[in-house]
């Protein structure tokens, strides 16, 4: 009989713990709702103003992208000139390697 006895008071506080579980999980739930969208309004806030950002800085970029396309065949003759330095002087290859512009091969000795 004493099982019997417990059951409805046992199962009276389960119920209980239930209901405070499925109180908790429903406040947590709505906390992550209100904190992801913030989260989203935050984040399409500071999209909307790097969008205009890129904007006002697009024609300054395109500007120095054109100088520097205008300047690489210099640049590449120049890093050719001085590869070929170092072929030639190998005191000056430390130099090279530094910098990641080690000779391809040496040249034939004649």
């Amino acid at each position: 009989m004493n099982e019997t006895e417990m059951n409805p008071p046992a199962s009276a506080d389960l119920s209980e713990q239930v209901a405070a579980l499925q109180r908790q999980v429903f406040t947590l739930l709505l906390a992550l709702i209100v904190v992801s969208g913030t989260l989203v309004a935050y984040l399409g806030y500071q999209s909307h103003h790097l969008g205009k950002d890129i904007d006002a800085i697009k024609p300054q970029a395109t500007q120095l992208v054109q100088v520097y396309r205008q300047n690489l065949p210099a640049m590449t003759n120049f890093v050719s000139q001085l590869v070929a330095y170092g072929q030639l002087h190998p005191d000056f290859r430390p130099v090279l390697q530094k910098y990641g512009l080690s000779p391809a091969a040496t040249p034939p000795k004649k």
